[in-house]
């Protein structure tokens, strides 16, 4: 049996599941999710915690039975603390500045790149490290609109200047041999 799969998803105080056959809704103090997963994983509540059952052994349902459980404690985790990535501007004359809700970056374009966060996300940016930090109560979104804010300068490998994420390391090269 799944060792993800198999521990209960434990439910903080404030936050309230509803789950109606393969559909669960969370609600907590950041937000709201609901999503429909298999029918085939058997998901309730027992003793104030989430358990995911599976009907068999197959490689199918055991494949499903580990990632089932994650999202739903994904989903709680989400709802009562949220979900951040940081990310960091590199590079001489390269900032990032807030303009109302949306990010706008000045990454060495001859215009600068407005980006509109979608309904659950929001953006903080502070000046003085350079640092962006992109939040929300869906880890997946999160992850994705960090993905598409970095691949609008991704880090180069010579100089290291674009926006990479903060525990990210880049690989340098040498650059000309001939150069003295």
């Amino acid at each position: 049996m799944s060792r993800i799969g198999r521990a209960p998803v434990i439910i903080p105080k404030g936050v309230d599941v509803n789950i109606d056959g393969p559909t669960v809704k969370i609600k907590g103090p950041k937000g709201e999710l609901t999503r429909t997963f298999t029918a085939d994983m058997a998901i309730a509540m027992e003793d104030g915690m989430i358990v995911v059952r599976r009907p068999s052994d197959e490689a199918y349902h055991r494949a499903l039975h580990g990632m089932t459980r994650a999202l739903i404690n994904n989903m709680v985790v989400g709802v009562s603390t949220g979900f951040e990535k940081v990310l960091e501007v590199n590079g001489v004359g390269y900032r990032a500045e807030m303009n109302g809700k949306n990010l706008v970056l000045n990454v060495g374009y001859s215009h600068a790149v407005t980006i509109e966060p979608p309904s659950g996300i929001s953006f903080d940016v502070d000046v003085r490290t350079r640092q962006i930090k992109v939040m929300g109560t869906n880890k997946e979104m999160v992850g994705q609109i960090a993905a598409n804010v970095r691949m609008v300068r991704p880090p180069e490998p010579y100089k290291g200047k674009g926006i990479k994420y903060l525990d990210e390391k880049i690989r340098r090269k040498a650059g000309k041999a001939g150069k003295v």
